[in-house]
């Protein structure tokens, strides 16, 4: 499998190298870093020619790296049946930086766009309908940036009586119970159902 995804990655090299940056072989999958204003050309070409076939859009993410001057990784990941094989494409983009919709070529990347751009403020330029898909409609910040806070401002829930998503400031109350009979954390020399049976056991 690794011989055959080498031979995939030089093929890509030699017919596509105005789109590929480079390619890598690791865990069983092809990785191929693409120029982003090409990713839509050499999505296309996957899916087209006869020796990728890459037909499959499985999913589309990202990953934060605040520290880089291209923040993001833009992760695309591709299925072919006919060829049995799996891709992985990666661009990388400013946090500034608009990345171009792949719609035309696979309208199953709509969601998958919509979830990036929710989750990371990824805008792809071209899509039809680029809005939030998880968060509510007045969500402020994008929830998988390293620098989203996870404390300290308000917590989303439905609320049935509303019929709608409502934010609250976040509550970390701590309720103090006392544990029940059956809790062997209380230390009790009572007899819990079932040690009978080790006492006629040892008889």
């Amino acid at each position: 499998m690794t011989e055959a995804l080498n031979e995939l990655g030089a093929l890509l090299e030699l017919k596509r190298g105005d789109c590929v940056l480079g390619c890598d072989v690791a865990y069983g999958e092809l990785t191929v870093d693409v120029v982003p204003g090409m990713i839509v050309e050499f999505v296309d070409f996957l899916k087209s020619d006869p020796s990728c076939k890459f037909s499959s859009l499985v999913d589309i993410t990202a990953v934060d790296y605040p520290g880089r001057a291209k923040r993001f990784d833009v992760i695309y990941h591709f299925l072919s049946m006919y060829q049995n094989h799996r891709i992985r494409l990666r661009i990388q983009v400013r946090e500034d930086e608009m990345v171009p919709s792949i719609i035309e070529v696979h309208p199953s990347a709509n969601w998958f766009e919509r979830e990036v751009f929710d989750m990371f403020g990824i805008i792809f330029s071209g899509h039809p309908d680029l809005r939030r898909i998880l968060t509510d409609y007045g969500f402020r910040g994008y929830p998988l940036r390293k620098d989203f806070p996870t404390t300290g401002y308000v917590e989303v829930r439905y609320d049935e009586a509303q019929k709608r998503v409502v934010y609250e400031p976040v509550k970390l109350t701590q309720e103090y119970r006392q544990f029940d009979f059956m809790s062997p954390w209380e230390g009790a020399n009572y007899v819990l159902p079932g040690d009978e049976k080790t006492k006629e056991g040892a008889k």
